[in-house]
C-alpha cells in the first residue's frame, strides 16, 4: 500500500509539531514507496539550501528501505562501497530520512532538513510513524 493523502498529511503534521517544539524551522517531504513526492512543507525560516537534502535524504531512505544513515554506513571511505553516493543521482548517508510506517508495513518516506543533523532525525522519527 502507498502512502494516501491523508497519512502523508500525519507524517507531516506530526514532524511539524515536533519541530515546532524544538524551535526549530524545516522542510519536510514524504515520497511514496516509488519515490514519488506526495507532500512537501517549507516551514517559515526554513533554509532554501535545505529543500534538496530533505528531498535526497527521503529519496535515500527509499531507495534502500532502511534510514539514511544506515545507508551511510555503506558510504564510509573503508567501506566495500565507496563511492555509491555517487549513484542514483546522489545520496544522503545521514539522519533524516527515514521509512513511515502504518501497521508495520513500509508505506512511505520522509526526509526532513534545515536543523542540525540529531534535530533533522528527531524530527523525522516523529513523522516516520502514522
Amino acid at each position: 500500500m502507498d502512502i494516501s493523502y491523508q497519512l502523508a498529511q500525519l507524517a507531516v503534521q506530526q514532524a511539524t509539531q515536533k519541530a515546532e517544539e524544538m524551535k526549530v524551522p524545516v522542510n519536510i517531504v514524504v515520497l511514496d514507496t516509488s519515490g514519488y513526492m506526495k507532500l512537501f512543507v517549507r516551514m517559515d525560516e526554513a533554509f532554501l539550501g535545505s529543500i534538496d537534502i530533505a528531498i535526497q535524504k527521503a529519496k535515500t531512505a527509499m531507495l534502500f528501505r532502511m534510514n539514511s544513515e544506515a545507508v551511510g554506513e555503506f558510504l564510509r571511505p573503508d567501506a566495500a562501497a565507496y563511492g555509491l553516493e555517487n549513484t542514483n543521482g546522489g545520496l544522503v548517508g545521514f539522519p533524516g530520512g527515514k521509512p513511515i510506517l502504518y501497521n508495520e508495513a513500509i508505506v512511505g518516506y520522509i526526509g526532513v532538513s534545515g536543523g542540525a543533523v540529531p534535530q533533522d532525525a528527531l524530527i523525522a522519527a516523529a513523522g516516520s510513524h502514522v
